[in-house]
């Protein structure tokens, strides 16, 4: 008879792999008409895009792009502590960077190639603050479980 070890997840892997998800998710709803407004004046790039998420926030393929990426950065992030850490507190300063981007830049003028609008902007916002708190709590978290730094790194 074997005798299998079940481990816990972290809380990190588990917050990095919930957040990648919901890029993906978002990423491939801004290609879907309906849910995305507009659709007919999806752009590639650019401020000139119609489109908008959700009747909201203006996307643009390149947009969507970006969410895929994200995504799949979170997903492949989740597979260790570290990673997961880094994704979310790195990915984090990423979107409170775009959010400080989208308010110094004319939301009318080339810069805005991504593109982003006054929604999108305090998005940016909330997912950045968000990410950085998430992966604070679960660091706690971990910590508290002995799950951090990972344990087979501890010297047991």
């Amino acid at each position: 008879m074997t005798t299998e070890i079940r481990t816990r997840r972290s809380a990190a892997r588990t917050a990095a792999l919930a957040v990648g998800i919901a890029f993906l998710v978002v990423g491939v709803l801004g290609f879907v008409p309906g849910i995305t407004a507009g659709y007919g004046d999806l752009h590639f790039a650019g401020h000139e895009s119609g489109a908008r998420l959700f009747g909201v926030f203006t996307v643009s393929v390149l947009h969507n792009l970006v969410h895929l990426l994200f995504g799949v950065l979170g997903v492949l992030a989740a597979r260790g502590n570290g990673g997961s850490r880094a994704f979310l507190m790195i990915g984090g300063g990423v979107y409170i960077l775009l959010f400080v981007f989208g308010l110094a830049m004319n939301h009318d003028s080339p810069a805005n190639f991504i593109p982003v609008d006054n929604a999108d902007d305090w998005l940016h916002l909330g997912l950045g603050v968000a990410m950085i708190a998430l992966g604070i709590v679960t660091t706690a978290i971990d910590r508290s479980r002995g799950q951090y730094p990972e344990p087979e790194i501890q010297g047991h």
